[in-house]
């Protein structure tokens, strides 16, 4: 199993996640010739994608869907809400609705969806359970609840927003009205919030803790990687290998065996 971030922040998010027998993008928030361009550089392609999961219509999230789609004839998952909110998207051959909340089974994978709380028409996490083990993701999210927590514990990969610094956040350049958005319920969660919630989700089997959708603004990688650090560094439980997802390199990708 490989995982990694190809892109990650405000102006693009794109995860791709490797196993035996599937090659699957989590949102395509950049161009598909940029995704392609991506794939690429860590020996894949976008005609070994086997399938497109999207988390919600926000164009950092969902820019390349329709052209990766149609080019490589990849299906797409996303929720009905999600693909009605998108009516520019153009034709998809093979769109597979499902329920937020629902888990189906798709190749060698079972893939459960995990509603989240952001200001989409409706957004959702993941959790793929692989031959090789759990991999959760959520980002995208204001309020990390007790849903979200009990979905994700077990997992082998976290892959979780650790967007802004609440300091950086409240004396940066950006409006009041857009500061609010962010720090609100339905906004993003803060390198604070994202470590609270890794801090419940530390069991001996966890391997690798992806820390995605950093704001370049209101974050900087010392910020995000110093207050995960703090919560790691303060247990014995597990040892896992911390990742800082990117917008303009992919990030470091992880095999597990």
């Amino acid at each position: 199993m490989r995982v990694c971030l190809l892109a990650s922040g405000s102006q693009g998010n794109a995860i791709y996640i490797e196993t035996p027998e599937t090659g699957l993008l989590l949102d395509a928030g950049l161009s598909a010739k940029e995704l392609n361009r991506r794939l690429e550089s860590i020996d894949s392609s976008g005609e070994r994608l086997h399938g497109l999961l999207v988390s919600h219509e926000h164009q950092d999230h969902c820019r390349g869907v329709g052209p990766l789609a149609r080019r490589y004839q990849t299906p797409v998952f996303m929720h009905h809400k999600t693909r009605q909110a998108l009516p520019k998207l153009g034709r998809l051959d093979d769109h597979r609705e499902f329920e937020a909340g629902q888990s189906f089974h798709y190749r060698d994978l079972d893939i459960e969806t995990i509603p989240l709380t952001h200001d989409a028409e409706l957004t959702v996490g993941y959790v793929i359970s692989t031959p090789q083990g759990r991999i959760g993701v959520v980002t995208d999210l204001g309020l990390a609840t007790r849903l979200v927590a009990d979905r994700l514990r077990g997992c082998r990969v976290l892959i979780l927003e650790s967007n802004h610094d609440e300091d950086l956040l409240r004396d940066g350049p950006y409006p009041w009205h857009l500061k609010q958005r962010i720090k609100s319920n339905h906004g993003h969660l803060s390198n604070r919030a994202c470590a609270a919630l890794l801090q419940g989700l530390l069991w001996d089997g966890l391997e690798a803790v992806f820390l995605a959708h950093m704001s370049e603004t209101n974050n900087t990688p010392a910020h995000a990687l110093d207050c995960a650090a703090a919560v790691l560094d303060n247990q014995s439980i597990c040892r896992p290998q911390l990742v800082l997802g990117r917008q303009n390199v992919v990030s470091q990708c992880l095999l597990f065996e």
